[in-house]
């Protein structure tokens, strides 16, 4: 049985929040000396999108204000190629693009429980 897209949308939403306390105030070169703080950001971007991945095609259809293919596409390029990871792209993305992600998941998750 599949699982239904509020679940999914929930993980989203916690990935986001765990990424903004995975760097807090740090520096790019503060995360990037600090292992566990380096993998804790990239699990949590795979988190991300694969539960991106896993809402279902009509869902992301109906929801185009949300960009899908972006963190689909960079957990992709997490797993496939996390060697050459550049944790500023992370950092940046966290602080310009998560915040704003953040804000619409907000919206569909209020909007189903009315």
């Amino acid at each position: 049985m599949p699982r239904p897209d509020d679940l999914f949308l929930h993980e989203m939403r916690d990935a986001v929040s765990r990424i903004h306390q995975v760097i807090g105030h740090f520096s790019t070169e503060e995360i990037t000396a600090d292992p566990l703080r380096t993998d804790a950001l990239m699990w949590n971007y795979t988190v991300l999108g694969e539960a991106a991945n896993k809402v279902s095609r009509g869902f992301r259809e109906a929801h185009p204000e949300i960009v899908w293919h972006r963190p689909i596409g960079l957990r992709n390029r997490i797993i496939h190629g996390y060697w050459s990871i550049d944790i500023d792209v992370l950092v940046t993305t966290a602080q310009r693009d998560l915040p704003d992600l953040a804000q619409r998941l907000d919206k569909l998750l209020s909007a189903e429980h009315r």
